[in-house]
């Protein structure tokens, strides 16, 4: 019988194939992989891939190269009441970010970079979002939500909300923070983020600004990892989002978490948001009741990204609330997160301007495909090093965690840590997990580091304490 290749390594192989869409050679694949596969293995994974339809080769012997299948061009978007249906159309081409965009996205992005003095000033539309109708209007065509549940797939479907994002949570951190706040202009590296979640460090030259706005997506990503079995797109989740996002950057700090109630504007369009409290409230109600009916969890990220900053339901922050809580129903149905990575500011902008004075999705939804796609292809990779989860560790996640955490907080040695783990073992554990409870409890303790403590809600400053005790 042959064996079953897991399809969480062909993903990678797509991912590697997906970022170079003019070819690549079996070579540079090789080179490209996180992990060593013997030639023949390679070859038989991508004559499976080339079979399947989901890579193509030209060329033949050592000329021979791998390509992605030709893109499905995407269908437009015409109005609140429509129904996606797909056209044809000119064959894809590249954006100035290197995103392969339909021809309905060029159009968008060649409409919203005139000159503001050459487009029409518009206000907000109440019909576009009235129009949209959960589970029989649909943003991203049925081909695409299809491709991207089997692109996001982790195999942990059947356990409990925020397993799969737990996982990757210390890789998940720096990405999301670092491209969300490279995406509003922000001029950390991501080898500065790094640092600054890992060790606390802000780095030189850089804006006292930038620095709370890394640290502000580090706390709203960990409450929506935390929480991910009670967040959803309801007031409590999207307001705390905000609180979380905009802290220390908000002239009125009392603003934070809260449905503005005064005009506001944006720069580089022609866009005028609502200006009425009351509207701005029943709107955002509305978004909010759509999004929660929405089955599919992409379109559910999608329309999110797409209704929240239209809105604009608070004084700031607002994209950066639409991008976090994008990743709500991926968390939740135990997907790959969608970190943004590789999307160009141009292209992102421009696909939101669309939105704004035209109503049209098509830049946008483009810009969401191209980067779930290659976040999909980064969090695979990250996977496949951590193995499959540990079912004990994965039961008790919750106590491992509040033991680690006390110790290290209460300042313990290991005299005494000791002793605090075998009480917390006897007060809630079964008696015969006890000792494996133990050991990975110690095991954790052992294995602390700055580039791991997110996982347990430590502290730098905390950790640097208990390290200097440790003995």
């Amino acid at each position: 019988m042959p064996k079953i290749i897991p399809e969480r390594e062909l993903d990678v192989l797509l991912a590697i194939i997906e970022s170079r869409r003019d070819g690549i050679g079996v070579g540079e694949i090789r080179t490209a992989l996180p992990y060593p596969l013997p030639p023949r293995t390679l070859q038989r994974r991508l004559k499976s891939l080339e079979e399947s339809g989901r890579i193509r080769a030209t060329g033949s012997g050592k000329g021979k190269r791998y390509l992605p299948p030709p893109r499905e061009e995407l269908p437009e978007w015409s109005g609140p009441a429509a129904e996606c249906e797909l056209r044809d159309e000119a064959s894809p081409a590249e954006s100035d970010g290197m995103i392969p965009l339909s021809a309905g996205a060029l159009e968008v992005r060649d409409l919203v970079r005139r000159p503001l003095a050459a487009r029409t000033p518009v206000s907000y539309r109440a019909e576009f979002l009235g129009g949209y109708i959960p589970n029989r209007t649909y943003y991203l065509p049925e081909a695409i939500r299809r491709e991207l549940a089997a692109t996001g797939k982790v195999g942990a479907s059947g356990l409990p909300a925020g397993t799969y994002v737990r996982q990757v949570l210390d890789r998940l951190l720096i990405d999301l923070s670092w491209n969300s706040s490279r995406l509003e202009g922000n001029t950390y590296s991501l080898l500065e983020t790094q640092r600054l979640l890992d060790l606390g460090e802000g780095a030189e030259g850089r804006a006292v600004r930038e620095t709370q706005m890394i640290l502000n997506h580090k706390a709203a990503i960990e409450m929506l990892a935390e929480q991910a079995g009670e967040i959803g797109f309801n007031r409590y989740t999207i307001c705390n989002l905000h609180a979380l996002l905009a802290e220390n950057l908000l002239d009125d700090d009392n603003a934070c978490g809260r449905v503005r109630s005064r005009a506001v504007g944006i720069s580089g369009t022609v866009y005028h948001p609502l200006a009425v409290p009351q509207l701005v409230e029943e709107h955002f109600t509305g978004i909010l009741q759509k999004a929660d009916a929405i089955g599919d969890p992409f379109e559910q990220a999608f329309f999110a990204m797409v209704h929240l900053p239209y809105l604009q339901p608070f004084e700031d922050v607002n994209k950066r609330v639409s991008r976090l809580a994008a990743n709500i129903p991926l968390i939740r149905h135990n997907l790959c997160p969608l970190s943004f990575v590789d999307v160009p500011q141009d292209d992102y902008v421009s696909g939101l301007i669309g939105v704004y004075e035209l109503n049209r999705i098509d830049l946008l939804r483009d810009v969401f495909i191209r980067a779930y796609r290659r976040s999909a292809g980064r969090f695979g990779v990250v996977l496949q090093s951590l193995g499959d989860p540990d079912p004990f560790r994965l039961r008790h996640r919750a106590r491992i965690a509040e033991a680690v955490r006390a110790v290290v907080e209460g300042g313990m040695d290991k005299r005494a840590a000791a002793g605090f783990i075998a009480r917390q073992a006897a007060a809630g554990i079964a008696e015969n997990e006890r000792a494996r409870f133990i050991e990975v409890v110690e095991t954790a303790l052992t294995g602390l580091h700055e580039g791991n403590i997110a996982r347990f809600r430590l502290r730098p400053a905390a950790f640097a304490d208990w390290q200097a005790g440790w003995m």
